[in-house]
């Protein structure tokens, strides 16, 4: 299967490249290459006959259908997406525009090529766009999302996903495009960029700086190994229902303190300091609705697909960690950018 890639160049998006090359898949990795884009992700598949890189704009209609017409994909995984909710405070117009307008331009590109196929090729073609369970807004202290969870985003990221969310179905429903759709918990993993939690905290415990937790630190969220998420995303995509939706979690839903305490505890072993990690925690002033806790009911995507998370928490903590230690000029590539791990997100008076 010959599979574009939008955001390929990305955290979860050059995982799924990774694992799809590494399943005998042919890939073409569309990406804008932002900030936050980094093709060392996907250098260990870059020579590799089956791999091509397009650097474009999914907001840039004419590139978008060139690129079609020249790989002629059988199938589309849509992962570009702006995604950091701190950023989407500061510049909710840019996720407006990558996460509706650039999905828009995508979903008709994607259509037009699809109309213009015949036969079997016409009835094997997806379009997998990829999205997270933020759309479905905060719960309380019980309780799951499921695929039934009615939507109630309350950030601009979230909101912005949603749309996306809703014109993917619409084009389903209105056009005939064949879709499936996922929504999943928090990823982490290697090859984050050190803007979210977790590799926030190890970055900055690697370089002695302070370590901030937001608010409380009470938040819940449910946290997927990241090559855990693209072994699903690739089964969904080939197995899925057309037209379905489909919730992935990992089953490990911890409190964020819990969640730094436990990388603190990690990083004393692997990358010990003068004093313990745990002593650089500094609570800050939380994020202007910041959700309380996520937690995802994957019941679905196991009993209809047969996919189960393989990393636990503990593991998947412990070999995130080791990556981190292990590849610091990674983080260093990222600091010379001007990435500092500096706060955003804070509500301007």
């Amino acid at each position: 299967m010959k599979i574009i890639v939008t955001g390929g160049a990305g955290f979860i998006g050059s995982a799924v490249v990774r694992r799809a090359i590494a399943d005998g898949h042919q890939v073409v990795n569309l990406d804008k290459l932002t900030y936050s884009a980094n093709l060392e992700n996907v250098a260990a598949v870059a020579g590799n006959p089956g791999y091509a890189f397009e650097q474009a704009d999914i907001c840039d209609e004419a590139a978008v259908r060139t690129i079609f017409a020249k790989h002629q994909p059988d199938a589309v995984m849509h992962l570009a997406a702006e995604s950091h909710n701190d950023r989407a405070i500061e510049g909710p117009m840019d996720f407006v525009k990558t996460n509706v307008v650039g999905t828009a331009v995508l979903l008709e590109a994607a259509r037009s090529y699809w109309t213009g196929l015949e036969g079997a090729a016409k009835d094997a073609f997806r379009f997998h766009h990829i999205s997270t369970d933020e759309v479905f807004g905060a719960l309380g202290e019980t309780g799951d999302f499921t695929e039934e969870t009615p939507y109630d985003p309350n950030s601009p990221y979230s909101a912005s996903k949603a749309g996306a969310d809703h014109l993917v179905r619409a084009w389903h429903r209105t056009f005939g495009l064949p879709m499936v759709l996922t929504n999943t918990s928090n990823n982490y993993g290697p090859h984050q960029f050190p803007e979210k939690l977790i590799p926030t905290v190890i970055t900055r415990a690697l370089e002695g700086k302070t370590i901030p937790v937001y608010g409380d630190g009470r938040q819940v969220r449910d946290w997927l190994y990241v090559d855990d998420h693209a072994e699903a995303l690739l089964l969904v995509l080939q197995k899925g229902r057309l037209g379905e939706t489909y919730c992935i979690g990992g089953d490990s839903s911890k409190r964020n303190l819990e969640v730094i305490q436990i990388l603190c505890e990690a990083m004393d072993r692997l990358a010990p300091g003068n004093t313990p990690h745990a002593d650089k925690i500094t609570y800050v002033t939380d994020r202007p609705g910041h959700d309380f806790r996520y937690s995802i009911d994957d019941q679905k995507v196991k009993k209809e697909l047969g996919w189960t998370a393989k990393h636990t928490l503990d593991q998947g903590m412990a070999d995130t960690v080791a990556w981190y230690v292990d590849n610091r000029a990674w983080i260093d590539g990222i600091r010379e950018r001007g990435f500092q791990s500096e706060r955003l997100g804070l509500v301007k008076a």
